[in-house]
């Protein structure tokens, strides 16, 4: 039995859902998602609620029944509230700068590290004295703030030993003591 694919979505008020054939349409006040249904999973909508069914109790339609649900809410919470990531930038001289969509890192190389982040995105960077800088990554599609995220991660990892890196803010990094003499 799926727990979470039975429990039905509230459609909040100012975001509207359109359902053509397999093709999932959500409009809200932050922008327009769509997502494609497969495996014979249905999407209907009772009494201001969204409702994901399946036809039978085989492993696969369990998996897509929980699968469907959560994409769904997470877009109707995307275009109604919206989803935001802020990335930490721990070491000496790591610094964060951006103008419009243009993201520059000094992350210890020779040379900064310059990313153009998708339109959708919305960027911010904040650097106060004496704390370390904050990338501040805004949008209403969770899957795509969570890939800029990790891409921006993947240009320097934190290590375990000093921590130095780029972390997400209130990630809890695993140390390892270094050399016993």
């Amino acid at each position: 039995m799926s727990r979470i694919g039975n429990n039905p979505i509230a459609l909040p008020e100012g975001v509207t859902l359109d359902i053509n054939k397999n093709v999932v349409t959500i409009k809200g006040k932050l922008g327009a998602l769509t997502q494609e249904i497969k495996d014979d999973i249905t999407v209907k909508v009772e009494e201001g609620s969204i409702i994901v069914e399946r036809p039978s109790d085989s492993k696969s339609h369990k998996a897509k029944h929980g699968l469907y649900r959560s994409l769904l809410n997470n877009m109707i919470e995307g275009v109604s509230k919206g989803w935001s990531k802020e990335l930490e930038l721990v070491g000496v001289g790591y610094r964060a700068s951006n103008q419009g969509q243009v993201l520059d890192l000094a992350l210890g190389f020779s040379h900064n590290i310059v990313i153009d982040v998708a339109p959708e995105v919305k960027v911010e960077t904040i650097s106060e004295k004496g704390k370390n800088p904050i990338v501040k990554l805004t949008s209403f599609d969770k899957q795509l703030v969570g890939a800029v995220a990790a891409k921006i991660r993947s240009m320097r990892k934190p290590e375990p030993y000093k921590g130095k890196g780029v972390k997400f803010v209130g990630e809890i990094l695993r140390r390892k003591a270094g050399k016993s003499a």
